[in-house]
């Protein structure tokens, strides 16, 4: 005996393509579907409404059905208000809890439909006196009331395609053959709007910043004002100081790239200066360290995040060496964030995209078009890739974007 539901879908369904992957869903588990009611949006603004009736084979394939369907946007009919369960102990959630998307959400709490704060994907629903979060699963705690089940929920996917107007090559996939200064006008009008609408943005960059020669470009950008965080690993934080007391990243000299003599121990040098000062801010206002990424950071007020891995030399001592604290750094400095640039480093932005909602714009570069690739891959729908040099598109980046913010008020 086939089981139904009835589930209905409201929103740019067609040319977001949306309408397509909900049928695809259905005939992946094997199903049936029958569409009750459609209508069209009857200009571009309009959204559209789908009412479908669905059938599976068993209970099993009709949970994993739904749990497919209400990712895409489509919500149960008159299913009432989202079901609750306690959590009997910390870390240690019901077996069937709703795990979290990166889109909007609403559940339904007293008939009314109330939405989920601190949106990310990867996390459970949290209710408590009308009010519902994401919290992750090792911050849950005993006694906390978390939905369960796919009743009373609402998901709102972001309407990508309909952004390709004012943000072309976004409807273009991931390509080397993109026009770099297309991707940097756009990225800078981006930057702008962002910042006009009174959000931050934030750069997640890795070591080859530095050794692309990038350094200039994301300085420029840091002192006049266009980025609000930094989030990095250990490496960016030690080639940068690297380069800026010694003239060389990773033993090789900036200036020609060639190998500088027994220059395989500069970045342990660079290491151990910062210890002597302290730390790098202590380092920037003792005057040792006078040029720089961090420097600029230091010097504009822009908090910057150094997250450690398993192969840190050191390491420097302002890295967040427990990673459970390095990600609820980044996730405190990606509160607000309108625009994120990933440059050249595959986990931190895997990382940053699987924390972010999908209305937050992800720009990545990097020379190899897998890491944008695996990004996108990871849920991070929203992530455009731009496949280039990383110093070159800072440096086209940063003389594309105004002066000094003073100068632009």
């Amino acid at each position: 005996m086939q089981l139904q539901e009835v589930v209905e879908a409201e929103g740019h369904l067609i040319d977001s393509h949306v309408m397509e992957q909900i049928f695809d869903k259905v005939v992946e588990v094997n199903g049936r579907f029958e569409v009750e009611a459609f209508r069209i949006g009857r200009t571009n603004s309009d959204p559209s409404y789908l009412r479908l009736r669905v059938e599976a084979g068993d209970s099993e394939a009709m949970e994993r059905l739904l749990a497919q369907l209400v990712g895409l946007g489509c919500a149960l009919v008159d299913s009432g208000d989202a079901q609750l369960r306690q959590v009997e102990r910390d870390r240690c959630a019901p077996e069937d809890f709703y795990s979290t998307t990166n889109h909007r959400t609403l559940v339904r709490l007293g008939q009314q439909w109330i939405e989920v704060q601190n949106q990310r994907m990867d996390a459970l629903v949290v209710v408590a006196e009308g009010q519902a979060w994401c919290r992750r699963l090792r911050d849950v705690r005993a006694g906390d009331q978390v939905v369960v089940g796919m009743r009373g929920i609402r998901v709102v996917p972001e309407s990508k395609e309909r952004d390709r107007l004012a943000f072309a090559f976004m409807s273009n996939g991931i390509s080397s053959e993109r026009q770099v200064e297309t991707a940097v006008r756009q990225t800078g009008a981006l930057m702008q709007q962002a910042i006009q609408n009174g959000q931050r943005v934030v750069v997640v960059a890795g070591p080859v910043v530095v050794h692309t020669g990038g350094v200039t470009g994301l300085s420029a950008m840091i002192r006049d004002g266009w980025v609000h965080a930094l989030l990095c690993g250990n490496a960016l934080g030690v080639h940068d100081i690297e380069a800026a007391l010694l003239g060389t990243s990773l033993g090789v000299r900036l200036a020609d790239g060639r190998q500088e003599e027994h220059g395989h121990r500069n970045h342990m040098r660079a290491i151990n200066a910062i210890y002597h000062a302290g730390s790098v801010k202590q380092a920037v206002e003792s005057g040792k360290l006078r040029t720089g990424i961090l420097y600029e950071c230091v010097r504009a007020g822009v908090p910057y995040v150094l997250a450690g891995s398993l192969r840190d030399d050191g390491p420097l001592p302002d890295t967040i060496t427990d990673m459970n604290e390095a990600q609820d750094a980044y996730a405190e400095q990606l509160k607000g964030a309108g625009v994120v640039l990933c440059l050249g480093s595959m986990l931190h932005s895997i990382a940053t995209g699987n924390m972010l909602p999908s209305w937050v714009k992800i720009v990545c570069v990097d020379i190899n078009p897998a890491v944008a690739t695996k990004v996108s891959d990871r849920g991070t729908g929203q992530a455009v890739g731009v496949v280039t040099d990383v110093g070159l598109f800072l440096e086209l980046l940063a003389k594309a974007l105004p002066g000094r913010a003073e100068e632009r008020k």
